[in-house]
């Protein structure tokens, strides 16, 4: 399970897009209002093509909105061609300018909203469709459920051509918002002053995204007092450009559960100035911080953390926990965004596998060994699999931990170790794997055909790969009896699911 900027076992990449994508708040809006932008006193006029091939940028068409696109965007047709429509919403008519044109879809910018989704609000954030953080605020979270429901569906019937998926009604949040446990924001300057937040959409200039909504409101007043306090020490700022300055950027944790609080400061150098006033103004400003740490990343490169980390005052690490389950959380393990949700994945989990203590299970892209430590109670052994050596070690220590003796972890590569342990007798009942948003390797996929699991239970953040990777093991033996979406990230267009195959 993945945040919105993060693979799997989080290597934490700095907020960036691809140069061309737009974001919801994207394109101009028409007389009868569109995502932002001032009305237009004339209706755009259409242009009027034979097909889709003789369309070029700057052509204006109809389009009839279908669906929510993976990255958020509205999907419609034009002449059977799919558009993509950045900021429309399903069952929404669109005026629209065409951007671009490729051989399999076009891209367009909103001109005018013809017919209004009824699911259509205001999005709360002032910079919603700026930072790129959020892509369906606009959408109630009704809408965005529902959307979410077909995102799953569409998936199965394009890339499995599989029509009649028996799908479990999504698990929401009863409150959406304030639910993200850690933020980890870019530090800059302009003229109002130092400011964190992520790189904006189509550019490398930082927005500043003070008060996020979506983020715990305890993290979002330490990232505002700490950042005062760096500035008020002229504790300098990284700057890219040149390769001058120290602080790159700002990392902060809360532990919903044990009220602890973890600030971590990466940095281009190890040299810190005036280290122990930092510390001494950081402790008054923030009285709920329980570690400050300095994790140091001297290269250019787009991952956030370098391999080294101090501890400048306080302990090493904060508790948290999931059900039944502690962990201690270093200033780079891993650890679910969204714990409330995680609960209901995991359930999800556990009721897929259908364990009665007799089973063995395996845990393939294991992480930390979350999942495999939440089955271990109603299993007889669990076996996880996972190719990071860090994370192994964590999976270790937290089934140390919690007791869960029954539950062993391995560095190495499902797809090798897998077939190595059957060659020697060991034949699992039940597989569950959660990979990247990649999907299973091929590899992988084989082995457990030829393992022949009674149950395979598939945990996925990306419903394209997820349904490409059923129709494999479903021509091979197996029956997708149903599947399970959960929504992990309101106001982002990430859905993630749980899928029970059984031979």
């Amino acid at each position: 399970m993945k945040n919105q900027n993060q693979t799997k076992h989080e290597k934490t990449f700095k907020h960036t897009k691809k140069p061309g994508s737009k974001g919801p708040g994207s394109g101009k809006a028409g007389s009868r209002g569109g995502p932002g932008g001032p009305g237009q006193k004339t209706a755009p006029r259409v242009t009027n093509r034979e097909s889709a091939e003789e369309l070029k940028a700057g052509d204006r068409i109809v389009v009839t909105v279908k669906r929510l696109g993976i990255n958020g965007e509205g999907v419609g047709y034009y002449r059977r061609k799919a558009v993509f429509i950045g900021g429309a919403l399903p069952d929404e008519v669109i005026k629209a300018e065409v951007t671009r044109v490729e051989p399999k879809f076009i891209t367009a910018q909103i001109l005018e909203i013809e017919k209004r989704s009824p699911y259509r609000v205001e999005a709360p954030c002032p910079v919603f469709g700026i930072c790129g953080g959020c892509q369906i605020q606009h959408l109630s979270y009704e809408g965005q459920l529902k959307g979410k429901e077909d995102l799953v569906r569409e998936a199965f019937s394009r890339y499995a051509g599989m029509e009649q998926v028996k799908m479990k009604p999504i698990l929401g949040m009863d409150h959406p918002w304030g639910y993200r446990n850690k933020a980890q924001l870019q530090l800059g300057m302009q003229e109002e002053g130092m400011i964190a937040g992520l790189y904006g959409l189509d550019s490398h200039r930082l927005v500043d995204i003070t008060g996020c909504p979506i983020q715990h409101p305890k993290i979002n007043e330490a990232v505002d007092r700490a950042r005062n306090v760096l500035e008020r020490l002229k504790i300098p700022v990284y700057r890219e450009k040149g390769g001058q300055g120290l602080v790159r950027t700002l990392v902060v944790r809360w532990g919903f559960q044990s009220g602890q609080l973890q600030i971590t400061l990466v940095t281009a150098s190890d040299k810190l100035p005036q280290r122990e006033q930092l510390i001494k103004e950081l402790r008054l400003a923030i009285p709920e911080l329980t570690s400050i740490a300095m994790n140091v990343n001297p290269k250019n490169t787009s991952l956030v953390f370098g391999s080294k980390t101090f501890i400048l005052w306080g302990e090493d690490h904060i508790q948290e926990s999931l059900g039944d389950l502690d962990f201690t959380l270093s200033p780079r393990a891993f650890f679910q965004l969204n714990p409330l949700q995680t609960v209901k994945l995991y359930e999800s989990v556990r009721a897929a596998a259908g364990l009665t203590g007799r089973e063995t299970v395996v845990d393939a892209y294991c992480g930390t060994g979350t999942i495999g430590l939440w089955l271990a109670p109603y299993a007889r052994e669990v076996r996880g699999i996972e190719a990071i050596p860090e994370a192994v070690a964590d999976a270790k220590a937290n089934a140390e931990r919690n007791g869960r003796g029954n539950a062993a972890f391995h560095e190495g590569l499902a797809e090798e170790l897998l077939p190595r342990w059957v060659k020697a007798g060991f034949s699992p009942d039940v597989i569950v794997a959660d990979p990247p948003r990649t999907g299973l390797d091929p590899r992988f996929l084989e082995a457990v055909l030829r393992t022949k699991p009674k149950r395979f239970v598939y945990v996925s953040c990306n419903p394209s790969t997820l349904a490409k990777d059923c129709k494999v093991l479903t021509d091979g033996g197996y029956k997708l009896e149903w599947v399970q979406p959960v929504d992990m990230f309101p106001q982002t267009s990430h859905v993630e699911s749980v899928s029970l195959l059984v031979r």
